[in-house]
């Protein structure tokens, strides 16, 4: 264990990062329950619940049949009376199936009831390609929710992140999409001992630079983090930021990086067309346009259902040097 200042800090995994805010926010209130498939007795196909059937007891982790539709929809129902549901999905491709409970229900019945009503729900859910599970368990679907008013999208890239982000969207009053990188489960990190939290629309420069901007998501963060390295050694050196949540989005920090920096290039693992590093590429032109030096650059998955062969999924997902070349061809 080491410290930082006066707070305790030691290394986790991203899995047990997750785990440990779920059993804090589980301590701290009573209203606060965990709901889905398996994340009782094994303790969640990732592992991430492990413990908390044992402490809590099945009243308060439920296991539930294969119904994505039915336990999101209870998870709303259960909202609306005052409870603060964690409702997991096993892959976020399985979101798609509960459409009508968050699109129409849970983001919508706190501004029909003119605030007399709301919906505290967190779903947390995976994200990602990487670990050949094929077309139906390997997107990035984070794009989707962040379009839709009345939703708020998390996007943690680390262990501490994951841990401070979780705890804020569980104590949120309205509903939150909580995006995990299923690759990125045992990458270990250090994390605070001590509760605290980080507010949703606070984005993260994760290392500062002063020649190129890389601005990033989720597992792209880490990888925008090698290229800066690489980049250091031909003495460009890269500002990386990391946005964190898509909604509420800090659009100040990325322009003011790319107004000090005088180019940008976003990463995203999430395909590209309509996608986030579309729309975070518009906010960064509008608002900088007058310092940008170059155009800004996209990088992002390939717009292609994702295969099951390895030799044919890696294509398909943004890496190191992908980044390396699109720097290159702006600096020269």
């Amino acid at each position: 264990m080491t410290t930082a200042g006066a707070q305790p800090i030691r290394e986790i995994a991203f899995r047990e990062a997750i785990c440990e805010a779920m059993t804090e926010e589980m301590r701290r209130d009573e209203s606060v329950i965990l709901i889905g498939e398996d994340v009782g007795k094994s303790g969640g196909i990732f592992k991430c619940s492990e413990g908390l059937w044992e402490e809590f007891g099945s009243d308060r982790v439920l296991d539930t049949p294969i119904s994505e539709a039915g336990y999101v929809g209870l998870s709303v129902g259960a909202a609306m009376t005052g409870m603060r549901p964690i409702a997991e999905l096993m892959f976020g491709d399985f979101a798609l199936l509960t459409m009508d409970q968050l699109v129409n229900q849970a983001a919508k019945i706190r501004y029909m009831t003119g605030g007399q009503c709301h919906v505290s729900l967190t779903v947390r859910l995976s994200m990602g390609a990487g670990r050949s599970s094929a077309a139906q368990h390997s997107q990035s679907l984070h794009a989707l929710f962040s379009h839709i008013p009345g939703l708020k999208v998390a996007i943690p890239s680390c262990p501490s992140d994951a841990k401070g982000l979780l705890k804020s969207a569980i104590r949120e009053d309205n509903p939150v999409l909580f995006f995990e990188d299923k690759m990125m489960y045992n990458d270990v990190g250090p994390v605070p001992e001590d509760d605290y939290v980080i507010p949703l629309g606070s984005a993260d420069i994760k290392r500062v630079g002063t020649d190129i901007t890389l601005v990033a998501t989720s597992s792209m963060v880490g990888l925008s983090l090698q290229a800066a390295e690489a980049l250091a050694a031909e003495g460009i050196e890269a500002e990386v930021v990391d946005v964190r949540s898509m909604y509420p989005l800090d659009a100040d920090t990325l322009v003011e990086s790319t107004k000090k920096t005088g180019y940008a290039i976003v990463i995203d693992e999430g395909a590209a067309r309509y996608g986030v590093t579309g729309e975070l590429a518009s906010v960064i032109q509008e608002r900088a346009f007058d310092w940008l030096d170059g155009p800004v650059l996209r990088i992002a998955g390939a717009d292609v259902p994702i295969p099951f062969s390895p030799v044919l999924e890696l294509p398909t997902i943004p890496d190191v040097d992908r980044i390396l070349s699109a720097v290159r061809s702006l600096r020269g």
